[in-house]
């Protein structure tokens, strides 16, 4: 699998080849700092000084290097396929290298850092359920209203809460339809490679 680089990525890495092999790879640390702490003006601006360069000349470089990273680690790109991505940029052979060994020592810290920022969603526990029907009121003598509750259990962070929700059947129905529409849709071929990758 190659990574489909926008215009404006191929832009932001189009300054690596203009800066010796120890400035890149002190970008590269910059990238992996940048995921785990957040964007430093401060290390911006001391490398333009130093480089002669802007401060957003630096900064999109250290971006498209971190998109080039984070991309390559959440996608797990074999060897092969990075040295190919990177390859269409037009970079040369010394500069290619660098990067695939950057990827290479990098790329499970990155992992850890992209789970670590994932949000944590809740999980299913159990569920009740009730069925009221309305049959009068004082104004209508003969009305039939019916409605269920649901009571979800779930788990969250190690921790349980509950959520209630009611609605009437035919909304429920429609509920349960577009569930098993999603559960077969994810037996197709394209899902599972999806499911998969993001494994």
């Amino acid at each position: 699998m190659l990574l489909d680089l926008s215009a404006e990525h191929r832009e932001h890495l189009a300054f690596l080849p203009r800066v010796d092999r120890a400035v890149v790879a002190e970008f590269g640390r910059i990238a992996v700092e940048f995921l785990r702490r957040g964007s430093n003006p401060k290390i911006y601006d001391g490398a333009a000084r130093k480089l002669n360069v802007s401060s957003d000349t630096i900064q999109h470089g250290v971006e498209g290097l971190t998109y080039l990273l984070t991309e390559s680690s959440k996608l797990m790109i074999s060897e092969l396929d990075f040295q190919d991505s990177v390859f269409v940029l037009g970079f040369p052979e010394e500069l290619n290298k660098l990067l695939l060994q950057l990827y290479l020592e990098n790329r499970k810290e990155i992992r850890n850092i992209l789970s670590e920022l994932s949000p944590t969603l809740p999980s299913y526990h159990s569920l009740e359920w009730r069925l009221d029907v309305q049959l009068a009121s004082r104004s209508l003598r003969q009305q039939i209203k019916p409605s269920v509750t649901l009571k979800l259990h779930l788990d969250q962070s190690g921790g349980h809460s509950t959520r209630v929700v009611q609605t009437d059947p035919a909304t429920l129905l429609h509920l349960v339809q577009q569930l098993e529409q999603a559960l077969a849709e994810m037996k197709n071929s394209h899902c599972r490679r999806v499911v998969r990758n993001i494994k």
